[in-house]
């Protein structure tokens, strides 16, 4: 296989309502081409919970929520488990708060990311989705950054790849 030098894809969804699926679109299509033989491989992912500099707000006292995160090749309406196919990345901020003695505790959790597996995860198929969810108003945005790399395989074998992927 070809391999380039590793790269960064950025992406960004915004939070709905509290309870509200909300998913971005990320556009893949100058990097992969499975007829053209030409793959993603994501090696790692980071996940940033709200915007730079903002705090986790409308907290009442002795508050429990979290605020979840998927990253799939398919779009979603909500939600999945890992046995869905499609999921490349989840996981979540849970928060639990007293307000009344002014105390935050923060726990993130990621379910699964392409750093988990030896060699990163493949990607055949020109458009990712970044799909968020909170339990209360807590937060404003999920962001990710992926690292990545293209690379090329065989027709048949990215075809086959992209078509698991759909």
């Amino acid at each position: 296989m070809g391999r380039t030098d590793s790269f960064f894809i950025r992406a960004q969804t915004k939070l709905g309502a509290p309870g509200t699926y909300t998913e971005n679109a990320i556009d893949l299509g100058a990097y992969v081409d499975a007829l053209g033989k030409s793959v993603l491989r994501i090696h790692n992912i980071s996940v940033q919970y709200g915007n730079a500099g903002e705090s986790v707000a409308n907290l009442t006292p002795s508050v429990v929520t979290d605020v979840s995160f998927q990253l799939t090749t398919q779009s979603q309406s909500a939600l999945v488990d890992l046995n869905n196919r499609s999921v490349v990345a989840s996981g979540a901020l849970a928060i639990a708060a007293d307000t009344a003695s002014d105390l935050t505790i923060l726990n993130e959790s990621l379910d699964a990311g392409p750093q988990d597996w030896t060699d990163g995860y493949l990607i055949a198929v020109e458009q990712m989705y970044l799909g968020t969810i909170q339990g209360i108003d807590a937060l404003s945005a999920v962001s990710i950054v992926l690292e990545c790399t293209v690379e090329t395989m065989t027709q048949a074998a990215a075809m086959a790849l992209a078509l698991s992927q759909q």
